[in-house]
């Protein structure tokens, strides 16, 4: 169960058992977006987000709501947590009837990661949106389409991500935003500082 506090900034993420596909086509990513929407949106701010093949990263704003309690079977959950719950449970199941497998998708615990201060959310936001080109599978940053790049360099009008908290709490810069993206150096070390290690 993640441990959130409210006003912070947390990476949150998780991926496919055994580092296996959790998309496997176009419209698996839709879905799961789809249900990002219905489920996490509502609870929290989202300021950027990446779905990689078998993983994905989150960067949440956690407000007051986020951290409000809800009774889960015996025992009380963050409206948060619960909502990550919900979302990977029902992609799982919809990616299960869709691909016709069974058993768990997801590894069990969806982790997240408190960002200090400014400049680590800054540079978490700016790993999240390389990630696809630091793995190889596009040639420009901008070329993937399952991240909230396209929508901070204005390539489209998307509503997930609240564009305008993110200029206020990271230091992000919609002008200078594309060359930014390409002039942060993400080093082994900084990495460490984006991942919880329990």
């Amino acid at each position: 169960i993640m441990e959130l506090q409210s006003d912070n900034i947390y990476h949150v993420y998780n991926q496919g058992n055994n580092r296996q596909a959790i998309f496997e086509g176009y419209n698996d990513y839709l879905m799961f977006l789809k249900k990002v929407r219905q489920f996490v949106k509502p609870h929290c701010d989202i300021l950027a987000y990446c779905l990689m093949p078998n993983h994905f990263h989150f960067l949440l704003n956690v407000t007051e709501k986020s951290t409000e309690l809800v009774k889960q079977g015996n025992i009380e959950v963050t409206r948060l947590s619960n909502s990550f719950r919900l979302l990977l449970s029902q992609y799982a199941l919809d990616f299960n009837k869709k691909h016709d497998r069974s058993g768990s998708l997801f590894r069990q615990k969806t982790k997240s990661k408190l960002m200090v201060d400014s400049n680590q959310a800054f540079i978490c936001f700016q790993y999240i949106h390389q990630n696809p080109w630091k793995a190889g599978l596009v040639d420009k940053i901008e070329d993937w389409e399952f991240s909230s790049f396209r929508d901070y360099s204005l390539m489209r009008n998307g509503s997930l991500c609240k564009k305008e908290i993110a200029f206020n709490l990271i230091d992000v810069n919609e002008q200078t935003f594309l060359e930014d993206s390409y002039g942060v150096v993400i080093e082994e070390g900084l990495r460490n500082t984006l991942f919880s290690h329990n």
